[in-house]
């Protein structure tokens, strides 16, 4: 038997440490909480991740550059600008736009963007509009139809 296997005997107990109670007793005067400041006052100090007032590191992470953004939204984005080549009550779709040759790839759902004007109507179908494009769709005659 060694010194680093002797344990405690079963269902024994350890005296609590019984601090402030003068030199001889080990724990005395500042009871090993150092002299002053914020640690060596009574209550539960700080809480983890606390910097003193200084924006911690939990919260100045997300603002950095190149942060991701948790669940974004990926689109197939088109400008209305590109739809005006089309003839008067074309459906557009995101699979009519890749047949037609106006979009290349299919990056996600469908997204009309506001930049151009559109003289005709037209049907459109994706899954998201902008303000602008909805409104100039709608004033050409035309419909805005959410899909997916």
């Amino acid at each position: 038997m060694r010194i680093n296997d002797a344990q405690p005997q079963p269902g024994s107990k350890r005296r609590r440490r019984r601090v402030g109670r003068g030199i001889s007793a080990g724990q005395g005067a500042s009871c090993g909480f150092g002299m002053r400041g914020q640690k060596s006052r009574s209550g539960s100090g700080t809480r983890p991740g606390f910097e003193g007032g200084q924006m911690p590191l939990y919260r100045r992470i997300p603002k950095l550059k190149h942060f991701p953004l948790v669940n974004q939204k990926q689109y197939t984005i088109i400008n209305l600008k590109s739809l005006t080549d089309l003839a008067a009550g074309t459906e557009v779709s995101l699979e009519s736009l890749l047949d037609a040759g106006i979009l290349t790839a299919n990056d996600g759902p469908l997204k009309i963007l506001g930049d151009g004007d559109v003289s005709v109507a037209l049907n459109v179908k994706a899954a998201a509009f902008t303000q602008s494009a909805k409104t100039k769709i709608e004033a050409a005659g035309g419909t805005c139809e959410v899909v997916g």
